[in-house]
C-alpha cells in the first residue's frame, strides 16, 4: 500500500513540467523496453538467417545511406527549437507555418537526393566501396536502391518525431520505433522458416519498409487528431520564415556533419581496414551497450523541450534540479555498465553463440565511452534545448576530421577495439568543455563565445 502511494505521489506531485516529463519518461521505459527487447532478439535471428559477412555488409551499407541524414541542414533540430518556443506562447499560426515550411523544405532535398542517388547509383560499385566479395556485387546494388528509396520516404516522414517531441511527447516516437521493430522482427522470423539460408535483398525489405508504413499510419492519424492545429498545409508553406529555423538549424547542420565523422564512420574504417566480417562484432558489443544509451535516453528525450521552455520562462531553478537528479541517475548507469561489461562473455554466448568471438577490451572501452557520453548528454540536451551551440558546433566537427586518421590508426594497433578507443578519447575532451560552458551559463557567468 506504502509503495503504491509513493508512485501515485511520484506522478502526481511536482512542477507541471516535472509531471510531464515524468510520464513521458515512464510511458516511453515500457514502451522502449520492449523495443530493446526485440532489438536484441532481432540480432541471432538476423545472424541466423544471413552469414557473417552479409550482415556486416547490410550494417555497414544501412549506416553510409544515414549520413544522408545530415542533408536536412539542421531543419529538424531547428524545428524542435523553434515549434517549442511558438507552443509556449500558443501561437499555434506560427507553429502552423513552422511545420509545413519544413515538410516543403525537406520533400524538396528528399526528391533531389533521390534523382541524384538514382544516376549515381549506374556508376557507383558498391563490392569495392563495402570491401566486399565480388559475388555480392549485383545483390548489393539493388539494396542500395531499396535502402535509398525507403530513406527518402523516411527522411521527410519522420519529422512526425520532431513534431511529437516538441509538444513534449516523447512516447510516439518510442511507439513508432517499437511498432516497426516488432513488424520486422514477425517479417523476419516467417523469412527463417522459409528459406534456410536468405539473401541482403530479403533482410533489407521488411526491416526498411516497416518504419516506413508505421511512420506514414502515425502521420495520417495524428495530424487528424491530437495535433491538427499545427498539421502541416500547402497554404502554410512561407519559405521567408526557414530564416528562422535555419538560423540555428545550420548549426545543427554542422554537428550533424561532424557526428557522421565522429560516430557513423566506426562501420567503414572498420570495413576497410579490417573486413567487413568484423563489423559485426563490433556492432554486437555496440548494440549490448546501446542497452544504457536507451535507458538514458527515455530519460533525456522528453528534456530538450522541457529545458527550452523551462530557459524561455527564466526557470533556472528546475534546470539546476533536473542536471543535479541526472547526475544521480548517470552514477547508477556508470554501475551497470561495469557489472555488464564484466559479465559480457558470459552474455555473448548466451546470446549470439561461440562462432563470433567478441574481446573483453573491447566490451571494458564501449562501458567507460557508453558511460561517459551518457554524462555529457545531460549537458548536450540543456545547450541544445536554449540555442546555444556555436562551440559544440567546432568541438564536433573537429573532432569529427580527427577521428577518421586517428580511428584507423588505432584499429592498426588494436583492431576493433582501436576504433571504439579513438571516439572515446575525442568524447572525453568534448564533454570536459561542453560541462564548462553549461556550468558558465546557469551561473550566468558566460561571455563572449561560451554564451553564443
Amino acid at each position: 500500500m506504502f509503495m503504491i502511494k509513493s508512485i501515485v505521489k511520484f506522478f502526481s506531485k511536482g512542477h507541471e513540467r516535472s509531471l510531464n516529463v515524468k510520464k513521458n519518461i515512464f510511458s516511453s521505459l515500457l514502451i522502449k523496453g520492449g523495443s530493446i527487447l526485440i532489438s536484441l532478439m532481432l540480432v541471432p535471428l538476423t545472424i541466423s538467417f544471413v552469414n557473417e559477412t552479409q550482415y556486416g555488409l547490410w550494417l555497414t551499407l544501412s549506416s553510409i545511406v544515414g549520413w544522408f541524414n545530415f542533408f536536412d541542414v539542421g531543419l529538424g533540430n531547428g524545428l524542435k527549437t523553434k515549434l517549442t518556443e511558438s507552443i509556449s506562447e500558443k501561437d499555434f499560426l506560427k507553429a502552423k507555418k513552422y511545420v509545413s515550411t519544413t515538410y516543403a523544405a525537406l520533400a524538396l532535398i528528399s526528391l533531389v537526393l533521390l534523382i541524384v542517388f538514382l544516376i549515381a547509383q549506374h556508376f557507383l560499385d558498391w563490392s569495392r566501396i563495402l570491401n566486399a566479395p565480388s559475388e555480392y556485387s549485383d545483390e548489393l546494388w539493388l539494396v542500395a536502391l531499396v535502402v535509398f528509396i525507403s530513406f527518402s520516404f523516411q527522411f521527410v516522414l519522420q519529422l512526425i518525431t520532431v513534431i511529437a517531441v516538441s509538444n513534449q511527447n516523447t512516447v510516439i516516437g518510442s511507439l513508432i520505433n517499437f511498432i516497426g521493430n516488432l513488424i520486422s522482427f514477425i517479417a523476419i522470423f516467417f523469412l527463417t522458416k522459409s528459406y534456410s539460408s536468405g539473401t541482403l535483398l530479403q533482410l533489407c525489405i521488411p526491416i526498411c519498409l516497416s518504419p516506413m508504413l508505421v511512420l506514414m499510419l502515425f502521420s495520417a492519424v495524428l495530424y487528424k487528431t491530437k495535433y491538427k492545429l499545427i498539421a502541416p498545409s500547402f497554404k502554410y508553406v512561407d519559405f521567408r520564415s526557414i530564416n528562422e529555423i535555419l538560423s540555428l538549424g545550420l548549426k545543427f547542420f554542422v554537428i550533424q556533419l561532424g557526428l557522421i565523422l565522429y560516430y557513423n564512420i566506426d562501420n567503414m574504417v572498420i570495413t576497410q581496414v579490417l573486413g567487413p566480417k568484423e563489423v559485426t562484432p563490433y556492432n554486437i558489443a555496440y548494440k549490448y551497450f546501446g542497452v544504457i544509451t536507451m535507458i538514458s535516453a527515455i530519460v533525456m528525450t522528453p528534456l530538450w523541450a522541457a529545458y527550452s521552455e523551462a530557459n524561455t520562462k527564466g526557470d533556472y531553478d528546475w534546470i539546476r534540479k533536473t542536471v543535479k537528479n541526472l547526475n544521480w541517475l548517470c552514477l547508477g548507469l556508470a554501475v551497470l555498465a561495469v557489472i555488464m561489461a564484466l559479465i559480457s562473455p558470459l552474455i555473448y554466448k548466451f546470446w549470439v553463440g561461440e562462432k563470433i568471438y567478441i574481446p573483453l577490451s573491447l566490451s571494458l572501452v564501449l562501458a567507460f565511452y557508453t558511460v561517459w557520453n551518457t554524462y555529457r548528454t545531460i549537458y548536450i540536451y540543456y545547450l541544445n534545448g536554449i540555442g546555444v551551440i556555436k562551440i559544440q558546433v567546432y568541438l564536433v566537427l573537429i573532432s569529427g576530421i580527427l577521428n577518421i586518421p586517428l580511428a584507423i590508426y588505432l584499429a592498426k594497433l588494436f583492431g576493433v577495439t582501436g576504433v571504439v578507443l579513438s571516439t572515446t578519447i575525442l568524447c572525453f575532451f568534448c564533454g570536459i568543455i561542453e560541462i564548462i560552458q553549461y556550468k558558465k551559463l546557469i551561473n550566468n557567468s558566460a561571455t563572449g563565445l561560451w554564451k553564443k
